[in-house]
């Protein structure tokens, strides 16, 4: 028996130890914050089941974007919600849609910023579904040349990564093609390779307004039994080119975030996504929780299960946390 020679609670009784020995740290560089970006001007408006989070107009997400560097967060995930929709998305492809006018105004106000531009079509199509519907479902092939036409058009406006989002076989494939024949070589693809058909998404797709209007979306987004799959997915994407790589959602997939560092070496992201952080500010609003230190288990416990990077609505509240910690202390200089 080891005990009492070995009492694994001598390293946490001393707070400067504990920190010294923590395996698992956190950065404001592990970090990426979504914006919703909608038509208009001076609109914010506060998104019922995501307390905190706004759609907002161009203007104001570039003084969001101001604030947030000064906090120290450079990263930011952006996505339309637009005034028009069409059957195909075709409007997502446009030089002047709404993410692609954000870049350019964002790019012009802002220093030492990324911007990564989520591909999809789902905000865009009247169906709400996330491509072009041939006989009742969505036809991977023709959507992937919507997914080209707008990852093209949104490197052309300055996205610093092309992140597409659809779950269409083969689109990294095609994106990398039509953006390197486009000049637009050196532009990353970060490919959400694992993105499963979840409950967790309730509160984005009320803020973009893209809930399916027949059916669900599970014949493209994975099934939430699976894990092999995802290595598929993986794998696939890979081979296609892709640059970096995504699971989402991250709580419920914890072991999957595991699995696919474990067996991929590019960087990973982890989504914590809408209904992830609805939850918390529901628990914190009933005065269930300490809703601070919930936030850091939560994102340290995606930190250590693999992901490089997360995005995180809760970001700005992080930079809040982490600033305050990283504050200098008072030194005494003695006599």
């Amino acid at each position: 028996m080891s005990f009492p020679k070995t009492r694994l609670r001598r390293l946490r009784y001393n707070p400067i130890l504990r920190d010294l020995v923590s395996e698992t740290s956190l950065s404001l560089n592990d970090l990426i914050y979504p914006i919703f970006i909608c038509e208009g001007e001076n609109i914010k408006t506060e998104i019922p089941s995501m307390p905190g989070q706004y759609n907002l107009s161009i203007d104001n997400a570039v003084e969001l974007c101001k604030i947030a560097v000064i906090k120290g967060v450079k990263s930011f995930l952006l996505f339309g919600v637009p005034d028009k929709k069409d059957e195909h998305g075709h409007l997502a492809c446009l030089d002047n849609s709404i993410v692609q006018r954000a870049i350019k105004s964002i790019k012009k106000e802002c220093n030492n910023i990324l911007l990564i531009a989520d591909v999809c079509n789902c905000e865009y199509t009247t169906h709400g579904h996330c491509g072009t519907i041939i006989d009742g479902d969505v036809d991977n092939d023709l959507t992937l040349e919507t997914l080209a036409s707008q990852s093209v058009s949104l490197a052309k406006a300055g996205a610093d990564i092309i992140a597409p989002s659809d779950m269409m076989d083969g689109r990294v494939a095609i994106i990398r093609k039509e953006l390197d024949n486009a000049g637009y070589e050196k532009t990353p693809i970060l490919s959400y390779a694992v993105k499963y058909s979840s409950a967790f998404y309730g509160p984005f797709r009320n803020a973009v307004n893209s809930s399916p209007t027949f059916g669900n979306r599970n014949t493209y987004q994975m099934n939430p039994t699976n894990k092999d799959e995802a290595m598929r997915e993986v794998e696939q994407d890979v081979s296609e080119g892709a640059d970096m790589l995504m699971v989402k959602p991250a709580l419920s997939y914890l072991d999957i975030i595991s699995k696919v560092k474990n067996n991929f070496d590019l960087p990973l992201v982890a989504y914590n996504v809408s209904g992830e952080y609805a939850m918390v500010k529901a628990a914190a609003a009933n005065n269930w929780i300490d809703e601070q230190r919930m936030i850091m288990e939560i994102i340290t416990s995606i930190k250590r299960a693999g992901a490089d990077i997360i995005i995180t609505y809760h970001a700005l509240e992080l930079a809040d946390i982490l600033n305050k910690k990283n504050e200098p202390k008072k030194i005494y200089k003695g006599i």
